[in-house]
């Protein structure tokens, strides 16, 4: 009952999380607030995927917008009968939410590779991923990120930008994974509602001829 009594909130919870996945992408360009490496493309491979812009971000963002049209008014009329309304609607908001699924673990997964790929870096062998072999154990050696000389403090600023990145994609992820299942609740909990009163109207229909035949034979 909770879940679907709050498929609103889920929805406008994505919002929020899309403009914050779209504003920490863009950081990743701009290494301690400076273009010149954004421009001269010394980025890492996985920045110019635009996971955080496109995918978890304008992406998410209009199927939020498009779920909370869909809860808050009589957006989508399919047919003259409400349940019927109330059952495509909600066909339509699983569809929506499920490519939110695909989305942010799409996204999610992008990150954690990046994460674990480390940050495209000058060092004393030149620009590269120094930290590629290490299957993400640079991120607990300290010592070895001042290997990285320029830009200044990358591995600092692509891991904690990444973090967050995977954590925002990773609650997309959970929030659209909670709409599936509360709307899948509602269209067959609607859908069973509707197939025991048919069944009673059925059973009240049956009664009456039987009630009619009666008195017809009587009179």
């Amino acid at each position: 009952m909770a879940l679907e009594a709050c498929g609103s909130c889920l929805s406008c919870l994505l919002i929020p999380l899309a403009l914050w996945s779209i504003v920490v992408n863009i950081l990743l360009y701009f290494p301690n607030g400076k273009a010149s490496h954004a421009a001269s493309y010394q980025l890492p491979n996985y920045v110019w995927y635009f996971e955080g812009i496109c995918f978890s971000g304008v992406m998410i963002l209009l199927l939020a917008v498009i779920l909370v049209t869909l809860e808050c008014s009589v957006f989508y009329r399919c047919c003259q009968s409400e349940s019927c309304n109330k059952t495509y609607r909600s066909f339509i908001s699983i569809v929506l939410a499920l490519l939110g699924v695909a989305f942010s673990g799409y996204s999610c997964i992008t990150f954690t590779l990046g994460l674990i790929q480390g940050p495209f870096c000058n060092s004393s062998g030149g620009w590269d991923y120094i930290f590629r072999d290490t299957a993400g154990g640079y991120l607990t050696d300290y010592s070895a990120w001042s290997r990285c000389t320029e830009p200044a403090n990358i591995v600092e600023w692509n891991t904690i930008l990444l973090s967050v990145l995977i954590a925002l994609s990773g609650l997309q992820l959970i929030i659209c994974s909670l709409k599936v299942v509360a709307e899948l609740k509602r269209t067959l909990c609607g859908t069973y509602s509707v197939f025991i009163q048919v069944r009673e109207l059925k059973s009240f229909l049956q009664h009456l001829q039987v009630s009619l035949s009666s008195a017809t034979y009587f009179s």
